[in-house]
């Protein structure tokens, strides 16, 4: 178990484009992608700049150092690709400490 605790040290807004691959028919699948900066323990939320139906974002995380992952959900019947060379809007969250050992 895991706490995080105190302040947040850094916020940002950033922007980075991106060009997912595609999301087959009734499924949700994670995307990684390189953003650099980004640190594990990190909380992000990202912002698609565009609706495409069917097509969600249903979580995101930052998964490695550097390493953006995105899960797209596809609730169609068909194949989607997401907009290629999108600009999206990260939001990027820095607690100053977590405390993994479950004393608080």
């Amino acid at each position: 178990m895991s706490y995080v605790l105190g302040n947040i040290v850094k916020e940002a807004v950033i922007s980075v484009t991106l060009s997912p691959a595609l999301i087959v028919l009734n499924t949700t699948a994670e995307q990684t992608f390189t953003v650099n900066g980004l640190k594990t323990g990190d909380w992000v939320c990202v912002n698609k700049p565009t609706a495409q139906a069917g097509l969600g974002i249903v979580g995101c995380r930052v998964s490695a150092a550097n390493t953006l992952g995105i899960t797209f959900s596809n609730n169609t019947a068909s194949s989607i690709t997401p907009t290629a060379a999108q600009v999206y809007t990260v939001l990027v969250a820095r607690p100053d400490r977590v405390i993994t050992d479950g004393n608080i």
